[in-house]
């Protein structure tokens, strides 16, 4: 065991279905495999859902198969999703247990009105860098290896907000510059600012990590912290 530093390069030790299923069943929510080959996750409160598509090959971001997509809704009978997210294989697995930790915890409060600023402050408090030409809306780690950013959204992204130029937050890895994309993550335009800050929070922690393997295209990246 390796327990290894920046997270964000960390990859996910091949294990992102189970240490996902394993926080949602901790969290108390309910699981049906589908005649999809996915496997659906539903909240106690049948407000919010998770889903492992890898099977299903649903669309790709960045080159890499969407593996776990959330959801939200206002109603639990409601046929509309509020918003969405969708996470590849490769992001490191604390960050997504994070952000459902938040979803779970999270009331309709203040946060609801939060801005961008949220998400950057977030990262900016970790050491990460606002881009130099997009201060507002960019921010890279140290490396320049990842970035999080308000992007136009690419196809396929659901969303209750149906106009074509919306924008929402996307992450990603890049450990070499021109490479392929260790993993990549896309919010919808109406996922709350403080859920993808709690997310990015945990993405840009500098606590090291437990990887039994780590990324081949990252490895001359990480530092191991110590070995056990």
């Amino acid at each position: 065991m390796y327990w290894v530093t920046p997270r964000h390069l960390a990859g996910d030790d091949d294990s992102l279905a189970e240490r996902i299923g394993d926080t949602l069943a901790g969290l108390g929510w309910r699981m049906w495999p589908t005649a999809r080959h996915t496997l659906l996750y539903v909240s106690p409160d049948g407000l919010c859902g998770a889903e492992w598509t890898l099977a299903a090959y649903p669309f790709e971001l960045g080159g890499l198969p969407v593996a776990w997509q959330l959801s939200a809704r206002s109603r639990a009978t409601s046929v509309m999703t509020e918003w969405n997210a969708y996470f590849t294989p490769g992001v490191p697995y604390e960050a997504l247990a994070d952000l459902l930790v938040a979803i779970d915890v999270r009331e309709a409060s203040d946060a609801d009105f939060e801005g961008p600023e949220t998400v950057l402050n977030a990262l900016s408090s970790r050491g990460w860098v606002r881009d130099v030409d997009r201060p507002r809306t960019t921010a890279m780690d140290p490396g320049f290896s990842a970035s999080v950013s308000l992007e136009t959204l690419p196809p396929l992204i659901q969303d209750a907000d149906p106009r074509p130029d919306s924008v929402g937050w996307q992450a990603w890895a890049e450990p070499v510059l021109g490479a392929p994309y260790l993993w990549c993550a896309t919010f919808s335009a109406s996922v709350p600012h403080d859920l993808v800050a709690a997310f990015a929070s945990s993405l840009a922690s500098p606590v090291p990590v437990p990887r039994r393997t780590v990324p081949e295209s990252a490895e001359g990246r990480l530092t191991v912290v110590r070995r056990s």
